[in-house]
């Protein structure tokens, strides 16, 4: 924001418990950036049993306690109460995580979009860099937050879908299944020794239930149990399972003609907050549609409707160039904490200030993974001789460097510069993973410029070691087994990663 000619004012973790540490620095003159840190705060501060961690890595000291829960919201109500009339924006992690209705593991509960429960004016998502540019520059020409419609990476609200928009129902997209709830892994089940053809389960836990979810059954979803049964009609090969399939063979379709749509005029109406939060079925359809739409290639708007008010997601950003990554990584930040900090130790910072950065994004698609949804899976690279001058520049002003860089790396450490064969497939492509259940063929998977550069680095003046402490996919890194040799060579201190 510096860069583009703003002043910026921080607040760093406000005490909360009332509005006048949000006064300290005045009225802004354009908006409250709003963000928890960069860690969620839920998972900052509790542990997967729900028990309150005892220090906090990014607090000096490690002190805990000095965030409040759900940060977001709670900085962005206090940033009310203290300017009413300020726009305010919220982002970050914790912020771009929660941008449709969600799960929330702490109270068990689905939640409603953050930007409901905040009660801020918008939502960036993602690491933000182009809308906070487009957005300040727009609010210092004089628009009005309400007025920043349709800018991408952003969630807002509105009252009804656009003029000139095409809203589809998004069952039309994917169409919800039913409910199949794990079995007992502990349950004994004789007849899987004495059978080769599946049997029904015994009473008792893990059998055949009436199924809670009326409405999924409703819409089609297959009983529990339904399944089992066709296939032991298969295995068997009885008349009767030829006759149905004969049946079904002489059944006409009918396919309604699909018209020719304009993507970028076309929003996805997700199930509303309701039925999200009482029916799992059109949960975990909601979610998936949400993932489905993270290319920004192709990726659609998608709105939800929350009780009486409409949000509506714009589809990601596009992801910045090399020469753009470069500009962001080589503005001239002080690498070291605020000096009001003073001599205190701050663990996060330990760890990290003798790393680089040299990619965003990853295209692995895991599950449990938020980086598809925050940073994208397209790879955004950094080029080689600006990892350089960065490693340059630790050796030459950190007074802690002893020769050592801890981590030349990212999200995962070897996709740097990987991507897929022609940009045109990329833009269209849908696939949720590019390396499962097998590696894409239109992936690139050469990691010779990564050995380029592992060498290029490890030949500067007064560098001793550099690490790989990053994570990386072995699928991947087994496509060019040179780097497996350089890595295991020259760039690891224990185990991998």
């Amino acid at each position: 924001m510096e860069a583009q000619g703003f002043r910026v004012g921080i607040i760093s973790q406000p005490d909360w418990h009332s509005a006048d540490d949000f006064r300290r620095l005045g009225q802004p003159t354009l908006f409250f950036g709003v963000t928890g840190g960069n860690m969620d705060s839920m998972v900052n501060r509790y542990t997967s049993d729900k028990k309150i961690r005892s220090n906090d890595a990014y607090t000096p000291g490690g002190e805990a306690g000095k965030r409040p829960d759900r940060a977001v919201n709670v900085y962005a109500h206090r940033c009310r109460e203290a300017y009413k009339n300020v726009a305010i924006i919220i982002g970050g992690i914790e912020a771009s995580l929660r941008r449709i209705a969600h799960y929330d593991y702490w109270s068990d509960t689905v939640r409603k979009s953050i930007l409901l429960d905040s009660k801020a004016d918008l939502l960036v998502y993602g690491n933000a860099e182009r809308q906070i540019v487009e957005i300040a520059h727009r609010l210092a020409k004089g628009e009005s937050i309400h007025d920043l419609k349709g800018i991408r990476g952003t969630v807002h609200f509105v009252k009804q879908v656009p003029q000139g928009w095409i809203e589809k129902d998004s069952t039309d997209i994917d169409k919800p299944g039913g409910v199949i709830l794990h079995q007992n892994p502990y349950q004994d089940m004789p007849s899987c020794n004495s059978s080769p053809h599946p049997s029904p389960l015994p009473e008792g836990e893990g059998a055949k239930k009436p199924s809670p979810f009326g409405e999924s059954e409703a819409r089609g979803a297959k009983p529990q149990g339904e399944g089992m049964l066709l296939r032991t009609l298969a295995a068997t090969a009885t008349t009767t399972a030829a006759i149905s399939l004969a049946a079904t063979r002489e059944q006409v379709i009918h396919f309604k003609p699909i018209a020719n749509q304009n993507r970028a005029q076309t929003v996805i109406r997700l199930p509303d907050y309701d039925a999200v939060k009482n029916d799992p079925v059109l949960y975990a359809h909601a979610s998936r549609v949400m993932h489905g739409e993270t290319n920004p290639g192709n990726a659609r708007a998608l709105i939800q409707r929350h009780d009486k008010r409409e949000v509506w997601i714009n589809p990601p950003p596009l992801p910045l160039t090399t020469q753009e990554m470069d500009g962001v990584f080589e503005l001239p930040y002080s690498r070291l904490p605020h000096s009001g900090y003073g001599k205190a130790n701050i663990p996060a910072f330990e760890m990290i200030q003798h790393s680089v950065l040299i990619m965003r994004g990853c295209f692995g698609g895991c599950s449990f993974c938020s980086i598809t949804e925050h940073e994208g899976r397209i790879i955004q690279n950094r080029s080689e001789d600006s990892i350089i001058r960065e490693i340059e520049a630790i050796r030459d002003t950190s007074p802690s460097f002893t020769g050592h860089i801890s981590d030349l790396g990212g999200p995962t450490a070897n996709m740097w510069r990987l991507a897929c064969k022609d940009p045109a497939i990329e833009a269209a492509c849908r696939k949720p993973s590019c390396v499962y259940p097998g590696i894409c063929h239109n992936l690139d998977t050469d990691q010779t410029p990564l050995i380029k550069l592992y060498r290029r680095a490890r030949a500067l003046p007064g560098i001793k070691k550099i690490f790989i402490a990053s994570g990386l996919r072995y699928d991947i890194a087994v496509e060019t087994p040179a780097y497996v040799k350089e890595l295991v060579t020259h760039h690891v201190g224990g185990y991998l990663k």
